[in-house]
């Protein structure tokens, strides 16, 4: 076969993909009137997490794994714009690393709207504002986001996904070389993820600390010498070219990202348990507590403590566990634990990455 040959091959691949897809809308359809008849929620991340895992345990090839999740997002984004519009709060402005983020869990086709603050995106989910919201909640070079734990103490929503994102941050600025910044603007997260590169190439600029990566980067846009610590999207929307990139001091930054909302999520088989407890400031009030965890073979994958802030010198503990709260051995441990502490919350239930 010839070049020619082959395209008009692709053409009828393509038809026939496209009358699929519209077949699957039409199947779409039908479901997104049997979820208004009985009010279930649109989005159903447990039903999503399986389609997904389902596709991409079964591909043969050559279509990697990142590929067809990539491509399903995007049909499921459109799937789910078919039923309702989905609004989707995140801690703006845009092109900030949350707006990737919120980009990738839910795609093109739904509605986003940008949070000044992470405290205003878990506002916007509460007052119905936003159906979800996503937040960040831990880098793995700078560790926690003490906003989005202090906000889960007392919020109502539910956490009913999570995100990981690859971080790379990049210098940007109309100054034609590093010699000609006189100020380095970015994220308090972004500027610690770039401290031994700051200290080594522009040891003498001071630093200041902005709303967000992509504010930084707007700023950057209207001051030559002002240089930005921001995504690459963020240069592109600001046209702010990059001077440095990758200036990250740990070549695998990554942030975990948080969806919270207002409907909890089923279980999958692969979930994940996010909860907090307040406990006694007392020798060995933490094992036991976590005690059976070990005993029934529960894997704990991260645990994060914060100070009580109504009483000093008691804390309270984040912990995410494997399992989904509706499965007997999960529910169990949580009633031991609740039997155990002085206040238990369960954070929610949601598909593990």
């Amino acid at each position: 076969m010839n070049l020619d040959d082959w395209r008009s091959r692709i053409n009828d691949l393509d038809n026939r993909i496209l009358q699929l897809l519209n077949q699957r809308a039409e199947a779409v359809l039908q479901i997104g009137d049997l979820k208004r008849r009985q009010d279930a929620p649109v989005y159903a991340p447990d039903r999503e997490a399986e389609i997904i895992r389902r596709l991409t345990e079964s591909s043969e090839g050559p279509l990697g794994r990142e590929a067809v999740v990539a491509i399903w997002r995007e049909i499921l984004s459109a799937s789910r714009a078919l039923e309702s519009a989905l609004t989707v709060s995140y801690f703006g402005p845009q092109a900030t690393f949350t707006h990737q983020a919120a980009l990738r869990h839910f795609g093109a086709s739904a509605k986003y709207h940008p949070a000044k603050t992470i405290v205003d995106v878990f506002d916007d989910v509460e007052r119905g504002r936003a159906h979800y919201g996503v937040v960040p909640v831990e880098n793995n070079t700078e560790g926690a986001v003490n906003v989005t734990l202090d906000r889960l103490i007392d919020s109502d929503a539910l956490i009913c996904g999570e995100v990981r994102l690859e971080i790379t941050q990049n210098l940007l600025s109309r100054a034609t070389g590093l010699d000609g910044i006189k100020r380095v603007l970015s994220h308090p997260q972004g500027l610690a993820q770039c401290r031994r590169w700051l200290a080594q190439h522009l040891p003498d600029v001071p630093t200041e600390q902005s709303l967000s990566t992509a504010a930084a980067a707007e700023t950057a846009a209207s001051d030559v010498t002002v240089a930005a610590i921001a995504s690459d999207l963020a240069g592109e929307l600001y046209q702010v070219p990059i001077l440095r990139a990758g200036i990250e001091d740990n070549p695998h930054n990554s942030t975990r990202f948080l969806v919270v909302g207002r409907h909890p999520s089923g279980p999958t088989g692969h979930d994940k348990t996010s909860i907090l407890f307040a406990m006694r400031n007392e020798p060995g009030t933490l094992y036991r507590i976590l005690e059976p965890l070990a005993h029934l073979g529960i894997n704990l994958t991260k645990i994060e403590s914060r100070p009580a802030k109504q009483r000093p010198w008691e804390y309270v503990i984040f912990v995410d566990l494997e399992g989904h709260r509706d499965t007997p051995t999960v529910s169990s441990v949580l009633r031991e634990i609740g039997e155990r502490t002085l206040f238990l919350k369960v954070l929610g239930s949601y598909p593990a990455l």
